[in-house]
């Protein structure tokens, strides 16, 4: 059973569940029967212990692997065990736990690569079209790293990887995007430049789920908290009352 917010709380829109969502690796539930319910135009955080699943969780989402049962909805279609680059098409964007991107291209051509094209029509059209070349430009602008398109993206601090990475996803025009761990590792003054971005592109409309240790920037910037443990949520909510919760202290300080 999940904790919910106070009761009389408003209904919330949901763009992107999931049902009974399991994946199981050697005998290890990594993910457990998860009902997962995430807020539409929220910022919604996931956060748990070490080995929670969260990771896992997001990789069945996002169509990395394929859960073993269970199903994932968004926007009321069923995109269940789906391939990631349908999942993108369809409007999910997402990051990683640790960046990928192309450490010896440059900058700019690590965000346009974002939106390389494919099948037939890729051989006839050009590499890239002026469009492009000025959206990548502007997404560098805002996320604040403009000044470095045309260095190679190895030479970034990892904080202006993360922020490179971002840009990368908004190119594909997502209506949600999943950050795993968008602060790990990144110094204080970026994580406020990530925090801050994710606040301007959610009033803009956009939804967020986001895992993150760092509790401070999970507190101060969601709207919807949900609590893993041992591969299923045990508790959700706004993050003062997962905070007070007694199940979260427990799977936390073991209290």
């Amino acid at each position: 059973m999940t904790a919910t917010a106070a009761s009389g709380a408003t209904t919330t829109v949901s763009n992107l569940s999931t049902r009974g969502l399991t994946k199981v690796f050697g005998g290890v539930r990594a993910v457990d029967g998860a009902d997962v319910t995430f807020h539409e135009g929220k910022i919604n955080a996931l956060i748990g212990p070490n080995g929670s699943g969260k990771t896992t969780f997001f990789n069945c989402v996002t169509g990395m692997i394929k859960p073993d049962s269970g199903t994932v909805t968004f926007k009321d279609r069923d995109i269940t065990g789906k391939a990631p680059h349908a999942i993108a098409h369809a409007g999910i964007g997402r990051s990683f736990q640790l960046c990928r991107i192309f450490p010896r291209m440059s900058v700019l051509d690590n965000v346009l690569v974002a939106v390389r094209r494919t099948g037939i029509r890729s051989l006839l059209a050009p590499a890239r079209t002026e469009a492009e070349v000025t959206k990548a430009r502007q997404l560098l602008v805002r996320v604040g790293i403009d000044h470095l398109e045309n260095a190679e993206a190895r030479d970034l601090s990892y904080g202006q990887q993360k922020l490179l990475e971002l840009a990368g996803v908004l190119m594909g025009d997502p209506d949600t995007i999943m950050l795993d761990e968008p602060a790990g590792g990144v110094n204080p003054s970026l994580i406020g430049r990530i925090g801050s971005l994710v606040q301007e592109l959610n009033a803009e409309g956009t939804t967020f789920l986001i895992v993150e240790h760092n509790m401070d920037l999970v507190m101060s910037l969601s709207h919807h908290v949900i609590v893993f443990d041992r591969g299923r949520p045990i508790a959700e909510g706004t993050p003062d009352i997962v905070q007070s919760d007694p199940r979260v202290l427990e799977a936390y300080l073991g209290v």
